[in-house]
Formats: structure tokens, sequence, C-alpha cells
């Protein structure tokens, strides 16, 4: 196999490596199942950020109704909240319990979405900002949800905020100990009571604002779920929320220390450590834990591949690079060279990962056109264009029998490793589509296989839906009508599923025997390089 060379070089350290290699084996074998269930387009796991958005507009839109009939005054608290899930069950009731597990499940849908970033590698190099600017996120999302916790003022309430008041003192922040707000009744005033109420709705605010920070340096983010996905996560908490509506345990009694309370396992589950560990024993777990995951993208270094170059003698400012970059490492600026066009493209190296889709979309990509050195308008300087096209014909080369196939793999598919017949990219949308016309006009081979990541698990997130828009003539550059397509399939599978794509690639190979024997080329496949369009 003629292999790209990766778009970043890490070296791991082997417990690392592991627990990559697990998880990426087990959110694999959920993310076949969810997709046989659901289909691609509907993976929940694909799509756990935008879920995760969908989730904070149930929890706001909810805690804005329940505060309607809230009562903010420590005194009619508990009896407010208790009218809310009784008398008026139905409605207040519902949008409680929605309220509720709607922010249970951010809870999870955030922490998939940390560990399966974690177990794709795609938080290293470029992508740090995101990972990096997640970690604050999960802060503002706990310190959302245990402060609301206090506001319903029940014996869980009393628990978490006598707890969190100690855990506080430990930090001299405060001029006073916030625990002897909770010594006796006669100590907790509404206006401290008011105080948590405003908390609990600033602290939310900023947490939506470090959303969209998370989110800036990623072209075309998802915030919203399909609709269909979108309302079954709907219909899943109001059939929650019947069945199990959620309900406030005895009142709050600062006379009497709670001998028995049930815990929310999603946001109060290191809670029981405080006793254990003491105040600094809990903190030292949580800035360590926080300092070891915003440094990961650091560790151990990350070495990576060339950015993405512009030669502006073939770069005419047309602006598909920068639709199609994952990344926004692609901006269009004022003409520098002279040449008679308005705007050419600019690529910024902190940005690029490598992945050459940007190349795939250039125009001037055109392996079968005659030049001394082919040359593109936007290039890799790890796999450039050129080498693609001799990396092609040694392939071509190593091809025999009566049904031969040319593999275009991408690295981190099933296809990546395989010998014989393929060439690899760290991308399949890196690969132009004039480039399948060419190997299949010159009798390179007698069949082309595009084989990319899995269709919900693409590694440079949009290589497969450009792919597959390309292909179906939707999207520039285009594959050709004159293309056979009965010559030409796409396998989307994981490296996970290599039996799969092995028995889909022989039966493509099968079925390109039953076909007529295409027109003979008009040269032979070893001066077909030299070849201008006009003479295909």
């Amino acid at each position: 196999m003629s292999k790209a060379p990766a778009a970043g070089q890490t070296h791991d350290w082997p417990a690392m490596r592991a627990a990559k290699a697990g998880l990426r084996r087990v959110f694999d074998g959920l993310e076949r199942g969810a997709e046989r269930l659901f289909s691609p387009a509907l993976n929940p796991l694909s799509q756990l950020g935008a879920i995760s958005f969908f989730l904070f507009w149930i929890v706001a839109v909810s805690g804005i109704y329940l505060f309607v009939f809230f009562d903010t005054g420590i005194v009619n608290a508990y009896s407010s909240v208790e009218w809310i899930s009784g008398t008026h069950w139905y409605h207040a009731g519902v949008m409680r319990s929605f309220h509720r597990y709607a922010s249970d499940l951010m809870v999870l849908s955030m922490a998939l979405h940390l560990l399966r970033e974690f177990s794709l590698d795609r938080y290293r190099g470029t992508r740090w900002f995101s990972w990096f600017t997640g970690i604050p996120l999960v802060w503002l999302l706990y310190v959302s949800g245990i402060s609301g916790y206090w506001l319903v003022w029940d014996e869980l309430a009393q628990y978490v905020a006598v707890t969190s008041a100690e855990l506080l003192d430990v930090v001299p922040i405060f001029g006073e100990p916030l625990a002897r707000n909770f010594l006796t009744p006669s100590h907790l005033s509404s206006r401290f009571f008011s105080l948590l109420v405003f908390m609990h709705i600033a602290v939310p605010l900023m947490l939506l604002f470090g959303m969209w920070i998370h989110i800036q340096r990623i072209s075309r983010p998802r915030v919203n779920p399909p609709r269909l996905l979108a309302a079954l996560v709907l219909a899943a908490l109001l059939f929650v929320s019947l069945w199990k509506p959620a309900l406030s345990q005895s009142p709050a009694d600062l006379t009497k220390v709670p001998s028995e309370i049930g815990l929310d396992w999603f946001f109060l589950p290191l809670y029981p450590l405080a006793e254990r560990w003491g105040g600094w024993g809990l903190w030292a777990l949580l800035l360590g834990v926080s300092t070891m995951l915003a440094a990961m993208p650091w560790l151990p270094p990350f070495r990576r591949a060339p950015a993405a170059e512009i030669d502006l003698d073939h770069c005419n400012g047309c602006n598909r690079c920068v639709e199609d970059c994952p990344y926004e490492a692609i901006r269009l600026v004022p003409r520098t060279d002279g040449l008679p066009f308005p705007r050419q493209a600019e690529v910024s190296s902190d940005l690029c990962v490598s992945c050459g889709i940007c190349m795939g979309s250039c125009p001037s990509s055109t392996p079968f056109r005659r030049t001394a050195e082919l040359r593109t308008g936007i290039d890799l300087p790890g796999q450039p264009l050129r080498e693609v096209r001799e990396s092609v014909i040694d392939a071509a080369a190593e091809l025999d029998g009566p049904e031969r196939v040319m593999v275009l793999a991408c690295e981190h598919g099933a296809g990546a490793g395989r010998l014989g017949g393929t060439v690899g990219f760290p991308c399949v949308a890196m690969v132009p589509p004039s480039l399948i016309d060419w190997i299949l006009s010159r009798r390179l081979a007698d069949g082309v296989v595009v084989a990319g990541c899995s269709e919900s698990t693409c590694y440079n997130r949009l290589g497969v839906e450009w792919t597959k828009e390309r292909l179906a003539g939707t999207r520039d550059p285009y594959l050709r009508k004159r293309v056979p397509r009965e010559r030409l399939a796409t396998i989307w599978a994981s490296p996970f599923e290599a039996n799969r794509f092995e028995a889909e690639l022989a039966a493509f190979a099968a079925g390109l025997g039953a076909l007529p024997p295409p027109p003979q080329a008009a040269t032979p496949p070893a001066a077909a390089e030299n070849q201008t369009e006009e003479q295909a």
C-alpha cells in the first residue's frame, strides 16, 4: 500500500494508547448498533455535542417556566416546589422532571463526548482549543446543577448546601465561613437564598457563553441535532418524567442532621468523598484531574505534519477550499501577486490539521493534464498531488487478475494498511473527483473503491459528507457524468470493521466481472500521466 503520512505524529504512553484503543473499540460497537437502530444520520453518539446544546435549551426553557411558580424566599421555597409537583403535576410537575432529567442527561452526553473525542485522538495539535475550552464547561455545568439542588430546600438540599459550604470554606476567599449560615434556621436568611437563585441563573448564562467559545474554531459546528433525533430525545424525557417524576425529599431542618438521603449520582457522586477525605483531599482530586485533562493535548508532545500551502500561480481565489475546510483554517485575503483576481487563499498553520480536504476541493487538482510538474492551487507538502499521481500509477502496476480494483483509502478507516493496489490519504475527501475519472478512463484499474471512515465517525468531521456530495454531483468539484458509476463503489467502515470491508470489496470485484469490458485506453497506463484532458 502506498500510504499517506499521518496528519500528526504522537508517541503515546503505553497506558494512554491502550486506553484509547479500548475506548475506541467500545464506542465502535455502540455506534454500529446505533447506526443499525437509528441510521448513520441519526446516530446519537455522533451527535453528542449537538445533543448537549439541545439539552441546555430544554433545561433553560423548563427552568424559566418553573421560576414563574417558584417562591424565592427561604420560608416558602419547599412548599412552592411541593405545590408544583403536587397540585400542578400535569404541567409544572412535568416541567420539573424535564428540568431534572435533561440536566442529568446533559452530564452524560458531555462525559461521553469527552471520552469519545479522546478515544478518536481528536484533541491534539490544532484541535487543542476545543478540548481546552471544554474543561471549564464541565465545572460550570456542575456548579449550575449543584446550585439548583439548594433551591428545593429539602434534606438533600440541606446536605448539599452544608457540604458545599464546608468545601468552599477550605479556600480562604470569604471574610466569614459560609457554613455558619447553616448552623441554625435563624442564621439562614431569605437574602442569602435569593443570592443562590441569582447564582443559579448567572452560572448557566456563563455556561452558554463558554459553549459558544468552545465551537469558535470549528467550521459548521452542529449545535442542533436532526429534528427526528431531537423529537426522540424529547419523547424519552417525557416518558421518564411521567414514569418516575422528580420529587422532593423531606423538608430541610437545620436543627437535625439528615440520616439517609437519596443522591443524584450524575451531579453528586463526589460528595460522599468530602466526608471521607476532607475538603483538601477532594479539592486536590478535582484540581489534579482538571489540570491533567487541560494538559492532555500536549502530553506526550505532538509533532504536526506540515500545513497546506498555497501556490498563487494556480490559485484564482475561487473560495472552494475556504468553504470545505472543517476547521476554518483557510480564508480569502486581498491579492498580493498582481494576477487579475481580487482575492487569494491564505492558510493559517495554527489551525490546519493537514487533512488534505482543501486539495481535493481545488479546481486545479487535475491529475491528467499535461504539465512538467503537476501543481495545484493548494497542496499538502507531505503528500503533494504530484506524488499522489505517482502513487496511483505504482498501485496500478500491482493490480492483476480479471477484476483489478484500486482502493483509495482513508488512513483512519478499515482500508488503512491494506496491501496491494491501495493508495492512502489522511482523508478520502483529499481525493479530487478528477483522479477517479483519470484512473478509470486510462484503464489503470477496472474499478475504484473509495474507502473512508465510518459514516458517523469521520475523523475529519466533514470528509465523508463532502466526498458523498462530490461523487453525487451536488458539490464542486463534482465527478463527471461520463464516469461509469457501476465501476465505482464507496465503503464507509471503521478500523474495527475489516471483515465487512473485505466482504464488500470482494462483492464489488465480483460484480465487475459481470460488466461488459470497458473501452480500450487510448494510451498505455505508463504514459497516462502525460495526457491532456482533451486527448482523453
